[in-house]
């Protein structure tokens, strides 16, 4: 790879044209909405808003182990928000106003109450459920520790890796390797953490393992961004070991499929709203349907 080095900033930055890249039609340096649209709202007191990026699987993994462990408060409505524009709604922009995936708003309170930012709604969950989260308060201390770390760690993988290796127009060698560094320097401390415990946390499942799982567990289980091979992946052989274990469980199978648009048909329940959507209103079901 060749280094385009004819580029010098300017004294002060405008936006001219799009920069390119696979999202460059979106992306923007303002906020706010760009067009008036009613979110819908369904019959259960929480209604996501997302899709099934890792950031949006964070939140309905979460959700379905909450409803396998017996919490029934945690029937929830899943609308897909396509991240092609419809994240700048006027009503997704009143729920988040980084119009970002995913977002939720908890109509049991008593005033609605709006939850944005991924960490924020499993935080948010676990208190309200008591549940996947410890109780004492070290431990806590030790679970939220790998929460920030996550919230503050994968936007080098997504943004920084992701971006440079799969999406930018062009490949340049220097942001490539900055962010193979820090990915591959991650996944070490994830390697070295996990050798001698099963769960992020020591013995327990908690909301630490959804928080990471999907960014790093796809990472080495579904070649994100096609890079497993670049990163060599396999060679991490605790995280591998975690990332398959979680991987295994019912609840983070039907996680993954909500608010899913790409993959096989079967794979895929772009909304959820009610737990028979998985035997009924997989993509296959509906376009069967449709043909019949």
């Amino acid at each position: 790879m060749t280094e385009d080095t004819s580029y010098t900033p300017p004294r002060v930055w405008t936006w001219e044209a799009e920069s390119g890249g696979r999202f460059a039609k979106i992306n923007r340096p303002v906020a706010g909405a760009t067009h008036e649209k009613i979110l819908p709202i369904g019959k259960h007191p929480l209604q996501l808003y997302s899709l099934a990026t890792p950031n949006g699987v964070k939140v309905t993994i979460m959700l379905e182990e909450l409803l396998a462990a017996g919490h029934s408060g945690a029937e929830y409505d899943a609308h897909l928000i396509s991240i092609d524009g419809e994240q700048f709604g006027s009503g997704f922009v009143a729920i988040n106003p980084n119009s970002k995936i995913p977002a939720m708003m908890d109509h049991s309170t008593a005033d609605p109450t709006r939850i944005f930012e991924s960490g924020a709604i499993l935080l948010y969950l676990a208190d309200k459920f008591d549940a996947f989260i410890p109780r004492d308060p070290s431990a806590r201390a030790e679970c939220l520790s790998w929460v920030f770390w996550q919230m503050g760690a994968t936007p080098y993988l997504g943004g920084g890796f992701g971006h440079f290796y799969a999406y930018a127009p062009q490949k340049y060698e220097y942001p490539i390797n900055r962010y193979t560094m820090e990915v591959k320097r991650q996944l070490d401390v994830l390697n070295q953490h996990l050798a001698d415990k099963p769960f992020m946390c020591g013995d327990d499942y908690t909301i630490a393992d959804m928080m990471i799982w999907p960014w790093y567990g796809g990472l080495v289980l579904y070649n994100l961004y096609q890079a497993a091979e670049f990163l060599d992946t396999p060679s991490y052989t605790h995280v591998n070991r975690w990332a398959n274990e979680i991987q295994a469980r019912p609840t983070v199978k039907r996680g993954e499929m909500v608010n899913k648009t790409w993959g096989p048909p079967e794979g895929q329940l772009h909304e959820r709203h009610d737990a028979s959507d998985f035997e009924l209103r997989t993509q296959d079901k509906i376009e069967d349907a449709q043909k019949a």
